[in-house]
């Protein structure tokens, strides 16, 4: 049961909290009042604090009086350096030390009973973790969902490449409402116009020479994390950036990690849940849909409709161009609500809930629905842990033939090359997308056409797509530096990225019987270039069989990673490499949970770039981007080796049948 609304609200807006270094933290609190007087309730009550870079009103503010209607207070919050908070805006520099002042300052009013728990979506899942590395007095749960763990690792960086959606976030929601931008319509107008294919189109962009130059804050940050490598940096020691450094030295309390297969924060909320139940003693939960990070009402596939609000993910059937079935749906703010009566109220309300639950992808028949959404289907599954109990991890091997099967490679000396060329990446189709957003370009001025109303282009998808040059992905067609090649073409679906030269496919004979999976997946790439440093990438595909409703089949994307040479393994300081020598390139694809069905292939894609995903490896071995030097991209020629001593494989985590 979910308790029922029995209050009417009172606000108290733009509460000034002044954190430890004198800078005051503007607050909308909520608090239930009398449903005859309307004045606020005396009884103490648990607080639960929301911190947001988006502003505090809107849906923020929504759902803040829905908690309050049923006898929380609620405090939702500007983080530092937006909107009505005051200070500058640094992304996620400040985020532990002001979340746990605010955590404190709420613990200690009269208003609260001692417990305050946090809750979030994205970066506001981020500032959970932050402030959970200080363990602040009160904090008594948090509902984090869909947020980091380790930026250098996965989020900023990816495996030493650059995760391109925070230059676009800097371009868009980022400087788009600046503080600067909100009080000045001339800088916001300039942000307005930005085109961010245009942007990606004439890559590489340089520290000073773009839009953001218009904000030298907003510039510093971004291209600091696109070009700092080295781990000893200060920035991927900070507590608001690496959780996973400071997990010994965290706050042990109640916690739910939920995410989405095809969120962009997946393996973060996987390496949360693990790295932080095995060392806690209160109750940690892991939750996974099928979900993404922001998603669209069904059937909407143009592509630049208005994206809906992230938790909602949570109660749409749909993810890319995949039906799930009602039945992945979950209430999201019922789900909390009964996660925080339980531990703030002591309510049996959430009693019954395992440890880990995930939605386990592919259980329908592959019909193409009236939505024109290929029906996936799928169903909700349960463990004790994660990954599940019985897991069996078993390597299928890359063969010369283009097999991938379980059987190790025999042959001594057998390998693949291909060209791969900085100027004509392998395009992006969906996947673990989030942010690659530009405006919607519009003649009207930001006073005439407020920015917060218009528009937001989702130019590379989010989720599962049939991988193949759809006429909406952007870099589909042969870039320049020209606008007009920064529009998608519009001529229908184009041709299979499998059908690519520097795509190298490996799968399965069609299977006789059903492959159930649900966990971590690992790849090794034995590779190998002729350059001074190169990229490799890998994609998990469930590879549909031909039929009525889609006569080519469709290969559908599961997840995918990328490793940078001089960052191999993990590395936390760069190691060049040496062209012509073997080296292991080890990704860790984001988890997923898939059935693939008796008569699908089980499909993995090889190459050097997904683009814009990630940025593009120049191949030259100088800046680890190509804009900190005037290096000229160098087509590099990539070699993958499939044999006895340098066996590229997938890991998989099989489930009992």
């Amino acid at each position: 049961m979910v308790s029922e609304p029995r209050y009417r609200v009172h606000a108290d807006l733009d509460v000034m909290i002044e954190t430890r270094d004198g800078t005051r933290l503007a607050t909308d609190i909520y608090r239930p009042a009398d449903p005859d007087t309307r004045d606020p309730i005396d009884e103490p009550l648990p607080v639960l604090l929301d911190r947001t870079p988006y502003g505090k009103r809107g849906a923020q503010g929504r759902h803040g009086e829905w908690y309050a209607s049923r006898g929380y207070v609620v405090a939702i919050q500007d983080v530092r350096g937006r909107f009505d908070s005051e200070g500058d805006f640094y992304i996620c520099a400040t985020e532990a030390e002001d979340g746990a002042d605010t955590v404190e300052w709420l613990a200690e009013q009269d208003f609260c009973d001692g417990q305050v728990a946090t809750l979030g979506t994205s970066y506001g899942a981020w500032v959970q973790n932050a402030l959970a590395t200080q363990d602040p007095a009160g904090l008594a749960g948090m509902f984090v969902n869909m947020g980091a763990a380790n930026a250098r690792k996965a989020t900023f960086r990816h495996n030493g490449a650059f995760e391109l959606r925070w230059l676009c976030w800097a371009f868009t929601l980022g400087a788009g409402f600046a503080h600067e931008s909100l009080s000045d319509p001339d800088v916001q107008q300039v942000f307005a116009d930005v085109d961010v294919r245009d942007v990606l189109a004439e890559w590489p962009p340089r520290r000073g020479e773009t839009a953001l130059a218009e904000l030298p804050g907003y510039d510093e940050w971004a291209f600091d994390i696109m070009e700092s490598g080295s781990a000893s940096d200060d920035l991927w020691q900070n507590p608001g950036v690496n959780f996973e450094r400071y997990y010994d030295e965290s706050a042990d309390v109640p916690t739910v990690y939920s995410g989405g297969w095809y969120d962009s924060y997946t393996k973060a909320t996987c390496d949360n849940y693990v790295g932080l139940s095995s060392r806690n003693e209160e109750d940690h939960y892991l939750i996974v849909g099928p979900w993404t990070h922001l998603a669209r009402l069904p059937g909407g596939h143009d592509h630049s409709d208005t994206l809906l609000y992230p938790p909602l993910t949570w109660e749409v059937p749909t993810a890319g161009d995949l039906g799930f079935g009602e039945e992945a749906i979950r209430k999201y703010r019922e789900t909390r609500l009964r996660f925080f009566d339980q531990y703030l109220k002591d309510d049996s309300t959430f009693e019954d809930v395992p440890p880990v639950q995930y939605f386990l992808m592919g259980t329908g028949d592959g019909r193409k629905t009236d939505e024109g959404l290929l029906f996936h289907g799928g169903e909700w599954r349960s463990s004790d842990e994660w990954p599940p109990e019985d897991t069996e991890f078993t390597r299928y091997y890359a063969h010369a033939d283009g097999t991938l099967t379980p059987e190790e490679p025999s042959e001594e000396e057998s390998s693949t090359s291909y060209e791969f060329d900085p100027l004509d990446p392998v395009p992006s189709v969906g996947g673990n997308s989030s942010s690659y957003l530009t405006y919607e370009p519009r003649e009207e001025s930001v006073g005439a056409y407020p920015l917060g109303d218009r528009k937001l282009i989702d130019f590379v998808g989010r989720g599962p797509f049939d991988q193949r040059e759809h006429d909406w992905v952007w870099g589909s067609e042969e870039r320049s530096s020209s606008s007009s090649a920064a529009e998608p073409h519009d001529d229908g679906d184009g041709e299979p990225l499998a059908e690519r030269d520097d795509v190298l496919v490996f799968r399965t004979p069609p299977l006789e019987e059903d492959v159930v999976i649900a966990g971590p997946i690992r790849v090794r790439v034995y590779g190998e270039t002729d350059a001074q440093d190169t990229d490799f990438t890998a994609k998990l595909i469930d590879e549909y069989p031909e039929s009525d409703d889609y006569p080519d089949g469709y290969a559908l994307n599961l997840c995918d990673s990328i490793c940078r040479g001089r960052y191999r393994g993990y590395r936390d300081e760069p190691d060049p490499i040496t062209p012509g020598e073997v080296y292991e390139y080890y990704m860790e694809p984001y988890p997923t949970a898939n059935v693939f069905k008796e008569g699908h292939r089980i499909r993995l894609d090889v190459s050097s770039s997904n683009f814009p995903r990630y940025d593009v490896n120049h191949n030259t071995g100088g800046a680890l981007y190509g804009g900190a030097d005037d290096a000229e991209p160098v087509v590099a020629t990539n070699t993958v080796h499939h044999s006895a001593s340098h066996p590229t494989h997938v890991e998989l985590p099989l489930q009992p049948r």
